[in-house]
C-alpha cells in the first residue's frame, strides 16, 4: 500500500468526558465492535474479574477510574484505528490537555440524566480553542434521562457548540425501543429479557410507511415521526466541511454498556472523521504527506513494565515514515537516537512495528532522554508548540519517610514528574522539594507508584501557594530584577527545566508584586513566547 493510502486509511481521536459518563466503557466497545477483543471488561464489577483493557494500572483497577492516557489501535473495515482513551476525573486534566495536542478529532461522552458537566466544559473548551472536529455519544439511554431536545439545548449552550442529531432515540428508559439512525435512514431495535440483544437493522427510508407503526407501535411511530420533523426543521443539514472544521458538531445517542448505537457511531466515524492534520510548529506548517519523518512526545510513562523499571516515551507521528533502527535527530538535545524496539500499543500489550505513518502513536524505549514536548526527526530544527504545564492548583512539601531510600525516591520523583503526573519545584532558599498538582488525588496516585513502583515512602506537607507563576524579566540584569529576587527569595523556586518560578501565596500578593514589578511578566503555563 503506498505512503499516502496508508497516512488516508488513519483515524486517530481522543475520547473525552466528566467522570463516569461511559467513555472507559465506550472505548471498550469500540474495540469490541472493531474485532479487537472478545469480551469487554466491566469499568466497575466485583462480579466480573477482568478489568477494562485500558484501565491497566494496578490503581485504576482499584478505583475504578482512569488515571492516565492510554493508546490502543485496532483495524476496522481496512481503516487503522488509533483511540487515546483519556482520565475524566478532574485531578488528572493536565493529561487529558496534553493528549489534546496528539488527536485529529474527538468523541465527547455525555450522560444522559446528568447533561453536561463541569470538567466537559473545560474539556470542549480546549478543543475549540485548537478548531478539533468533534462528535458527540449521549450514553446511558437505557437509563431515565434528560428529554433529548433539552440534552441538545444544552450542549449548545453551555459548551458552545453548533450541533446536529445523525441518529435519534425512540423512547428512554424503561420506554426505550431502540435509535433511529438519520445518517443511514434505519432503525435498531431494542429487545430481548436482558434488553442488550440487538436485532437485525431494519432500512426504512419511508418514515410514513405502516412498516414504521408495525415495528414499534402507532404512538411511538408517531412520535418519532414528529421529532424528526422538527429535528430536520430546527437544525442544520450535516456538512463536512463544517464539521472538520470544528463548526458542526454531529451528535448521536445510544448505551455503550449495552452495545447499543456503538456501531452507528463507529460507521460514521470512520467515514467522515479527518485523517491525520498538518501540525504548526514553531518554525512552520508541517504536512502530514512530507517525506521526511517528524514527531513529537506528548506523554511518557514509567513503568509500563514494573519488572523491568522501563520508560516508555509516546510519539505522535506528524509526517513521513518512522522507521526502526533509522537514526532520527533529538531536537532539543542536538543527538541522534536510534530504536531498535518501537512499540505500537493495544493497551499494555505491546508489539514492535518496523515502520509507522503519519497519525500513528508509538512507544519509544526512553533511558531518561525525553521530556514532555520534545520533538524528532530526520535532521530539521523544528519544535512542536503547545505541550504547556499548567499552573497547578495545590501544593504540598514532599519529604523522605525512609531515610534509606532517599535514592530510589530522588529517582521516582524524577521519572514520575518526567511523566507528567505533577510538576516539581526546587526552593531556592533552602532546596526542599515542592509538588503541585491540578488535584488533591494525585498525591495519593503519586505515593502509592513512589511505594509499589519505586520501593520508595513519602509523607507530605500542607504549603500555602495560590498560583506558581513563569517568571520573565525584561532584562535579568537590571536592578528591579535584582531586588525582585532579593524581597522573594523564599517565594522563588526552580521547576524541572530550571525556569524560575514565583510562588504566590495570595491573589492579592500576585496582584501587588505585578505593580511593583512592571518591567516582569508572570505567566501561568511554562510556555510563553
Amino acid at each position: 500500500m503506498s505512503f499516502i493510502s496508508e497516512i488516508n486509511r488513519r483515524r486517530t481521536f481522543g475520547i473525552i468526558s466528566h467522570p463516569d459518563a461511559g467513555k472507559t466503557t465506550l472505548t471498550e466497545k469500540l474495540l469490541l465492535f472493531g474485532g479487537a477483543i472478545n469480551e469487554a471488561g466491566a469499568v466497575k464489577s466485583n462480579k466480573i474479574k477482568k478489568g477494562a483493557t485500558s484501565d491497566f494500572m494496578e490503581i485504576e483497577r482499584q478505583r475504578g477510574i482512569s488515571v492516565s492516557t492510554s493508546v490502543l489501535a485496532f483495524e476496522y473495515n481496512g481503516i487503522k484505528i488509533n483511540i487515546l482513551d483519556t482520565p475524566g476525573h478532574k485531578d488528572f486534566a493536565e493529561d487529558t490537555f496534553r493528549t489534546l495536542t496528539a488527536v485529529d478529532s474527538v468523541i465527547v461522552v455525555i450522560d444522559v440524566a446528568k447533561g453536561v458537566e463541569e470538567q466537559t466544559e473545560k474539556l470542549v473548551e480546549v478543543c475549540r480553542m485548537r478548531n478539533i472536529p468533534i462528535i458527540v455519544f449521549i450514553n446511558k439511554l437505557d437509563r431515565e434521562g434528560k428529554d433529548a431536545f433539552d440534552l441538545l439545548d444544552e450542549i449548545e449552550q453551555k459548551l458552545g457548540l453548533r450541533v446536529t442529531p445523525l441518529s435519534f432515540p425512540i423512547g428512554m428508559g424503561y420506554d426505550f425501543k431502540g435509535i433511529y439512525n438519520i445518517w443511514e435512514q434505519n432503525i435498531n431495535l431494542f429487545s430481548g429479557v436482558s434488553r442488550k440483544n440487538i436485532e437485525d437493522t431494519i432500512e426504512v427510508s419511508d418514515l410514513a410507511s405502516e412498516e414504521l407503526n408495525t415495528l414499534i407501535g402507532e404512538t411511538s411511530a408517531n412520535t418519532l415521526r414528529e421529532e424528526l420533523e422538527l429535528v430536520e426543521g430546527i437544525y442544520p443539514k450535516f456538512n463536512r466541511d463544517d464539521y472538520l472544521n470544528g463548526d458542526l458538531q454531529p451528535v448521536f445517542f445510544g448505551s455503550a454498556l449495552n452495545n447499543f448505537g456503538v456501531r452507528e457511531l463507529l460507521d460514521c466515524f470512520v467515514e467522515i472523521a479527518p485523517k491525520p492534520r498538518p501540525k504548526q510548529s514553531e518554525e512552520r506548517l508541517v504536512k502530514p504527506e512530507e517525506d521526511k519523518f517528524t514527531g513529537f512526545v506528548f506523554k511518557i510513562h514509567a513503568n509500563m513494565d514494573p519488572n523491568h523499571r522501563n520508560r516508555l516515551a509516546f510519539i505522535k507521528i506528524v509526517s513521513g515514515e518512522f522507521r526502526r533502527n533509522t537514526p532520527y535527530l533529538h531536537v532539543r538535545q542536538n543527538k541522534k537516537l536510534k530504536f531498535s524496539s518501537p512499540n505500537a500499543f493495544f493497551a499494555e500489550k505491546k508489539e514492535i512495528v518496523d515502520i509507522s505513518y503519519p497519525g500513528d502513536i508509538v512507544g519509544l524505549q526512553d533511558t531518561g532522554n525525553f521530556k514532555i514536548g520534545d520533538t524528532l526527526t530526520e535532521g530539521e530544527i523544528i519544535n512542536y508548540k503547545g505541550v504547556p504545564s499548567f499552573s497547578p492548583e495545590h501544593f504540598r512539601y514532599i519529604n523522605n519517610a525512609d531515610p534509606l531510600k532517599s535514592k530510589q525516591l530522588n529517582k521516582g520523583i524524577d521519572q514520575l514528574m518526567d511523566e507528567g503526573v505533577a510538576q516539581l519545584f526546587t526552593l531556592d532558599l533552602n532546596g526542599r522539594k515542592v509538588i503541585g498538582t491540578v488535584g488533591a488525588l494525585q498525591y495519593e496516585v503519586i505515593q502509592y507508584r513512589l511505594e509499589h513502583e519505586y520501593s520508595a515512602k513519602c509523607t507530605y506537607e500542607n504549603l500555602n501557594v495560590h498560583k506558581a507563576c513563569w517568571v520573565e524579566p525584561e532584562d535579568d540584569k537590571n536592578e528591579e530584577f535584582n531586588n525582585f529576587k532579593r524581597v522573594k527569595q523564599r517565594f522563588l523556586a526552580k521547576d524541572k527545566q530550571n525556569q524560575l518560578v514565583f510562588l504566590a501565596d495570595s491573589a492579592f500578593s500576585l496582584q501587588l508584586t505585578e505593580q511593583k514589578y512592571p518591567s516582569i511578566k508572570f505567566h501561568l503555563t511554562s510556555e510563553f513566547n
